[in-house]
């Protein structure tokens, strides 16, 4: 038996897409998130900056 009476609609299974993957556009493809930071505090920059620098970089 299953825990479902016969009236109830199952949900559908999710169907199979063969179309081709490289016709659709991906996140890659636009230049959103690509190192953009929204613009804001200038002295969070330098901070981050400073945190981030190579011990070489004097």
């Amino acid at each position: 038996m299953s825990s479902t009476p016969a009236s109830e609609p199952r949900e559908p299974k999710p169907a199979l897409i063969f179309d081709d993957p490289l016709d659709q556009q991906s996140s890659d493809d636009t230049d959103h998130g690509w190192g953009d930071r929204p613009a804001g505090d200038s002295a969070a920059d330098l901070k981050r900056f400073l945190d981030e620098k190579p011990p070489h970089h004097i």
